[in-house]
Parts: C-alpha cells; structure tokens; sequence
C-alpha cells in the first residue's frame, strides 16, 4: 500500500507539468489533500509521546514543481495562494523555498535565470506575513500541544520569511525583477524581518545600477535610514547623482520626488548641498514636459522656504548674462564643487516665457516675495500630461476685444470709397 501511494504521489507530481491547466490545478489540490491527511495520519509514527510530525517531504514536492525552471508558473502559483493561508504551511513553503534556490542557483553557478526566479517571486510575493503573535492561529495539521510548537510562534515565521528573501535576493536577478522587488520592499518585505538591516546589501547593489532602479531603491534606503539609524556614506551624493533629463519622464517620478522631499526637509542641510539640486533641478527643467514643470516648480519654491540662505540664486543682480558665463558646472559629481551658490537662477527666468501659460504663471512666482506656508505638493506628483490637457479643455472661454477699432477692409476708409464708386457705377 505504501509503494502504491508513493506511485501515485509521483504521478501527480508530474502531472503538475502538464500543458493543460485543468490537470495541473486538480493534481495541486490532490497532492495538498494528500499533505493534509498525512499530517492528520502520519505514516511513520512518532518516536516519542508529544512530538511534532508534519509531511515536511511531500510538501517540498509540491513547492519544487510550483518554481519549475523552464515554464512560467504563475498562474499556478495564485491558485495555491489559498494554502498560504495556513500558518504551518506558509512557515513549511518558506523553509522548502529557501533550500530550492540554494540547490538551483548552485548548480547554475549564480547565472540568473529569469523563469525560475520570477516563479520564485511570485510564489514568495504573495505570502501574507501575520503582524501579531495572537494572529498564528490557523494550521492546517492539527498538533497535540500546540502552543508548545515552534511553528505557532511569530518570531519563527519571521526568521523563516528573512532567510527566505536573503536567499532569493543575494543572487543577481533580471532587470525586471529588480523593479518589482524594490516596488514591494518597503511595504510588505522590512517591517517582516527580525533585522532589516540585513537589507542594506541588496539596497546598495540596486542603487548602483542607476535609472529608475536606483529611483526605487531610495524608499528601502529611506525606512532603514529614517526607522533603524542607518549610517549610509555618500547618500546626497548619489541622491545627486541620479538627477538627470530622465527623472522628468519616468513613470516613478512622483515616488522619487516624494522621497527627496523628505531627505531635503530637514534645516540643518548646508546651503550649499541645497543650492546644488536647486540649481541642478532648474537647469534639467529647461527640456521637462509641461505636467513635470508644474510639480517641481513649487518643489524648488519648497526648499526656498526652508533654506533662505539660497534666495541669493533669485536675488543676484549681477548675475550671469550669458549661458557661457555660468559659474555653475553641471557635470560636477560632488555638490561642494559644483558653484551652485555663486550662480544665479536664469533657467526660472526662461521659463517665464514658456509657452504654456500655466508654466510661465508658476514660475513668475519667485518674482514675488515667498509666503512662510509651503506649496502642497502632493497633488501635483502623479499630474499628468492627460489631466494637464483635459484642466485646459475645461477652461470657460471668456470673449476679450482684439482689437479697439473694427479693421474695414485693407485700406479702412479708402476701401469704402472704392465700394461707393463700385456702386455708382
């Protein structure tokens, strides 16, 4: 009976391979049936009263054809998603997840591997973690003493759930998959780990990369920065480093000008370091789209407000006249070396004349003298050049005279004498 069994496990197990989905989603809901009952009737018996069993091994099988290499699995994958619901089993499918990627990108030797990792993180992202102990209550195999067992305790799961995402994330992964990682982090992956900390690595390799992966990765940097005192050298460096034509354009400005929002709030800045992304802001602005210009338009009057020390950029009367004569030097990696303070805001002053008027509007602004209260910026993060388009089409069109006197004709009076001498004859 017991040889009949396993045959009969391992045909379902290759049926999970199957190229109908139908196939593959019954053999999942047999086998899990399968790892229920084992853990309701173990098949070996317990070697002392009063310890654990579960059908650890069974389990394992299942979670490695769930990651296959090859297939993209992730439609499978959501219809498991109802058995993560189950305590042990969510804290069983950590620990098998964690021992599948060491034996796989072993055997790779760290090439990436672009199906079976997104397998893996779909699995992985759809796992609830509970934020309470009284929360690990629902188990699928029922112990005798339970409260006694390791599984119900929170500090197990989350230490479970720490090697899992260590293990997955210290491999290179696909572009892509940076991104969706870095989107969730913050979120649903730090306030689960016992030491996030342990983070910083991962943060710091995906910072490096550049683009809009660097952009994503300042919201992980910033909780550990901000919650667990992280001391991260060279941050506004690099936070000026990624100020380039693109940050206008990306679909993760409004995250990113959120974040720097927060790393430029506080006073004790220098008014040097603050006058470089002022200075670098506008300058970059000369090319952005209308829907971006009114964003960080009110962003640099923001850090005006905050860091009045800058206002001399505004306020320099013998300024710069020509692009050329700009002490400022754009390509200059380090803040302190960029001149920024001896500049002045000339780009602010172009755009006074640009040909949205509503851009133009905004920028006179800095003509004026600054109120104490900050510009609410939050709205204008995610505007874009629809909205901006649909606003303008909006707009109740008022009648204005063009002109004081009714134009007659090319030649005014004359024309009439003409028509006078047309008709008499």
């Amino acid at each position: 009976m017991r040889h009949r069994y396993n045959s009969c496990v391992n045909c379902l197990v290759e049926l999970m391979g199957h190229e109908s989905f139908q196939v593959k989603e019954l053999s999942l809901a047999t086998l899990m049936k399968f790892v229920e009952l084992e853990g309701k009737y173990p098949l070996v018996k317990a070697e002392w009263k009063g310890s654990f069993s579960f059908p650890l091994e069974l389990l394992k099988l299942v979670v490695e054809n769930l990651i296959p290499c090859e297939e993209d699995s992730s439609l499978l994958i959501s219809r498991f998603q109802e058995y993560l619901e189950y305590d042990d089993i969510r804290y069983f499918v950590m620990k098998a997840v964690a021992e599948n990627i060491g034996q796989v990108m072993q055997k790779t030797k760290e090439v990436p591997l672009p199906v079976y990792q997104q397998n893996v993180f779909s699995l992985i992202s759809s796992i609830s973690m509970p934020s309470k102990e009284n929360e690990v209550v629902n188990f699928m195999v029922k112990q005798a003493n339970q409260e006694e067992w390791k599984v119900s305790k929170l500090k197990e799961h989350k230490r479970a759930f720490e090697r899992m995402w260590l293990g997955f994330l210290k491999h290179k992964l696909p572009t892509g998959l940076y991104k969706k990682v870095l989107v969730i982090l913050h979120d649903s992956i730090l306030p689960h780990l016992n030491e996030p900390t342990l983070m910083i690595d991962f943060l710091t390799v995906a910072y490096d990369i550049g683009g809009a992966i660097s952009l994503l990765a300042l919201n992980g940097l910033f909780v550990l920065i901000h919650q667990h005192n992280l001391e991260y050298p060279d941050f506004y460096k690099k936070l000026y480093s990624l100020l380039d034509p693109s940050i206008y354009h990306v679909k993760y400005r409004a995250r990113f000008f959120h974040l720097a929002d927060l790393f430029l709030s506080s006073s004790h800045l220098p008014a040097y370091l603050v006058a470089a992304f002022i200075k670098r802001l506008s300058r970059l602005a000369l090319t952005a789209p209308p829907q971006a210009l009114l964003m960080v338009i009110p962003f640099i009057c923001n850090l005006f407000r905050r860091h009045p020390a800058c206002k001399v950029l505004v306020h320099r009367p013998g300024g710069p006249e020509e692009l050329s004569e700009d002490p400022y030097i754009m390509d200059e990696e380090e803040p302190s070396e960029s001149r920024a303070l001896e500049s002045s805001l000339w780009e602010l002053q172009t755009l006074q004349s640009h040909y949205h008027p509503d851009v133009a509007q905004a920028a006179a602004v800095v003509n004026q003298s600054l109120s104490e209260l900050e510009d609410d910026i939050s709205e204008l993060l995610e505007l874009s050049a629809y909205e901006l388009f649909d606003r303008e089409l909006k707009k109740k069109a008022t009648s204005m005279p063009l002109e004081f006197e009714q134009v007659r004709g090319l030649f005014g009076k004359k024309d009439d004498l003409f028509a006078e001498h047309f008709a008499l004859e």
